[in-house]
C-alpha cells in the first residue's frame, strides 16, 4: 500500500467528516477553558518543580544518601528518569488508546489527581531507614513513581489534550501560552515558598527539614488535585470524535515517527534543553547555601522563575512578529546565554546575580514554551507524511520523555562534577567544589544553549512547510469525508 494510500484509510477511519473538521478548526476556545488549560501545568509544576528543584538537595542533605557512589543519589536520578522516560512511550499510547465520553487526554486528570499528590508526598518521607541500599531503594521507588509512572500520565495528556481541544494555529499558540503561564505560576510558588515553608513548619512541629518536607509537600498535592479538578470540570476536546476515531496500534504510533524530522528535531534539542532547565533549577539551593552563604537566597533565585511570565506572554507577540517559531525560540536561548554569562559579574552582589538571574529566566522561559506549541505541528506533519494522527504518542515523547530524560541528566552530570571536585554535604566546601558548583550553575547552561540553538536552525525548512502541510491535510480531511 502507497503512502498516499495509507493516508487515505487512516484519514477516513481515524478523521471527523468535513463539517465537523472544519468547525474545530475554527474552535475559539473561551476564556474560560484556557484557564483550565493553564491549571494543568500549575499543578503539574507545583509538584514537579518541587521534585526537580529540590529532591537532589533532599537526598544528599536532609535524607542522608551520598551524592555519587554505587548507592548514591546520582544514580537514583538518572537511573529513574530513564525509566521515567519509558513510562511516557507507554503513556503516550495509553492516551491514544483512551475513548471516554469526557474525551482522551481529560480523563486522566480525574484519574491521577489524588494518586499524584501521594507519591509526591511519599518522595519527600524520610524514614528512619539504614545507611545503604535500605534508603536507595526507598528513594528509587518513590522517586519513579512520582516523578515518572505518574507525573508522567499527567503530563501526557496535558500535552496531548493541545490538538483535540483546537486546530486553529493561532488559538493553539493562545492556549499554550496560557498553559506555560500557568506552569510559570506553579513554579514560583514552590520556588518562592517552598524552602522557607519547610524551615517554618519544621520548627513548628519538631523533626526539622524532614517534617517540613512532608507538611509542604502534603498542602501542595492538595493544590495540584483542586486544580485538576478544575481542569478536569472545564475543558472540552472538540476535535475528539469517538464514534469516527478509532485507537491506534502502537506499531502505527511508531510509524507515525519514521520519516518525521521536524519531530525529531525537536526531540533531540529538548532533551538537552532539559539538561540545563534542570541544571539551573536543582544548583540554585547549592549556589546560596555553599557560594553565596545563604540557604534561604534559594528561595529568591527560584522565585523569581515567575518573572517567565512575562517571557511566557511575550511568545505570541514574537512569533507574529517574527512570523518565525524557530527564530523566537532561538532568540529565547540567546537571551538566556547573556543573563547566565552575566552572573559572574555580580560577584558578592545578591542583588546584581538576581538581575542578571532574571534576564536569563526570560529567555528560558521562551525557549522552553516554544517546543510544547511546536508539537502539535509535528504531530500534522507525521499525518501528512504517513496518514497516521498519533497526538498521545508524539506529544508524550516529544515533551514527557524529553523532559525525564533531560532533567535525569541534569541531575547526574552536575552530582558527578561536584563529587568529582571533593563536594562534602553539610560541611565547608574547598575551593575546588566551590568552582563546581559555580560553573554547574553558571556555564553548563551556557554550553547546553548553544547545542540547542545550533540544532533548531534545523528546524526552520520544515516550519516553512506548515501552510502546505496543512492545506493538503484539510483536503485529504474532506475528500475522505466524502468517500
Amino acid at each position: 500500500m502507497s503512502t498516499m494510500q495509507v493516508a487515505a484509510t487512516h484519514a477516513a477511519s481515524s478523521r471527523p467528516v468535513a463539517s465537523s473538521a472544519a468547525s474545530a478548526s475554527s474552535t475559539r476556545l473561551t476564556v474560560k477553558e484556557k484557564i483550565a488549560y493553564s491549571f494543568t501545568d500549575m499543578a503539574g509544576n507545583l509538584l514537579y518543580v518541587t521534585i526537580s528543584s529540590y529532591i537532589m538537595y533532599f537526598y544528599t542533605d536532609v535524607f542522608g544518601i551520598p551524592a555519587s557512589g554505587a548507592w548514591g543519589a546520582s544514580v537514583i536520578l538518572l537511573a529513574a528518569r530513564f525509566a521515567d522516560a519509558i513510562a511516557a512511550v507507554f503513556w503516550g499510547s495509553v492516551v491514544d488508546h483512551t475513548q471516554t465520553k469526557w474525551g482522551q487526554s481529560r480523563p486522566w486528570f480525574l484519574w491521577l489527581a489524588v494518586p499524584f499528590a501521594i507519591t509526591v508526598w511519599l518522595a519527600f518521607t524520610a524514614p528512619g531507614l539504614p545507611d545503604g541500599a535500605p534508603k536507595f531503594w526507598y528513594a528509587m521507588c518513590t522517586y519513579i513513581l512520582a516523578a515518572g509512572a505518574v507525573y508522567t500520565g499527567i503530563q501526557t495528556p496535558i500535552t496531548a489534550i493541545l490538538p483535540n481541544l483546537t486546530s486553529d494555529p493561532t488559538e493553539r499558540i493562545s492556549a499554550n501560552t496560557y498553559r506555560m503561564a500557568g506552569g510559570n505560576i506553579g513554579s514560583f510558588i514552590t520556588s518562592a515558598f517552598c524552602i522557607p515553608l519547610v524551615g517554618f513548619f519544621g520548627t513548628l512541629v519538631g523533626g526539622g527539614d524532614k517534617a517540613g518536607f512532608m507538611i509542604v509537600t502534603a498542602l501542595f498535592g492538595l493544590i495540584a488535585i483542586a486544580l485538576l479538578l478544575f481542569s478536569f470540570k472545564n475543558l472540552k476536546e472538540h476535535n475528539y470524535h469517538p464514534e469516527q476515531q478509532k485507537p491506534i496500534p502502537f506499531k502505527d504510533s511508531l510509524r507515525a515517527c519514521k520519516g518525521n524530522m521536524p519531530w525529531i528535531i525537536l526531540v533531540v534539542a529538548f532533551v538537552i534543553f532539559w539538561i540545563a532547565a534542570s541544571t539551573r533549577s536543582g544548583m540554585a539551593v547549592y549556589y546560596s547555601k555553599y557560594v553565596l552563604g545563604n540557604e534561604n537566597l534559594t528561595s529568591l533565585f527560584n522565585g523569581v522563575n515567575v518573572l517567565g511570565l512575562l517571557g511566557t506572554l511575550s511568545m505570541p507577540f514574537l512569533v507574529k512578529y517574527t512570523k518565525n517559531k524557530t527564530l523566537t525560540m532561538i532568540i529565547g536561548l540567546i537571551v538566556g546565554i547573556v543573563g547566565q554569562s552575566l552572573m559572574p559579574l555580580a560577584g558578592d552582589s545578591v542583588a546584581l546575580a538576581v538581575v542578571f538571574w532574571t534576564i536569563g529566566v526570560l529567555g528560558a522561559a521562551v525557549a522552553c514554551g516554544m517546543p510544547f506549541g511546536m508539537l502539535a505541528d509535528t504531530v500534522d506533519y507525521g499525518e501528512w507524511k504517513t496518514g497516521i494522527h498519533a497526538a498521545g504518542f508524539l506529544t508524550a515523547f516529544g515533551s514527557t520523555f524529553c523532559i525525564q530524560v533531560g532533567s535525569g541528566l541534569g541531575a547526574f552530570i552536575p552530582l558527578q562534577i561536584m563529587n568529582h571536585f571533593g563536594y562534602v554535604a553539610n560541611a565547608r566546601q574547598s575551593a575546588a567544589s566551590l568552582g563546581a558548583i559555580s560553573f554547574c550553575f553558571i556555564w553548563l547552561p551556557v554550553i547546553i544553549y548553544v547545542i540547542v540553538g545550533a540544532i533548531m536552525l534545523l528546524y526552520r525548512k520544515y516550519e516553512k512547510m506548515e501552510p502546505q502541510i496543512k492545506a493538503e491535510l484539510a483536503e485529504r480531511h474532506a475528500r475522505a469525508a466524502g468517500e
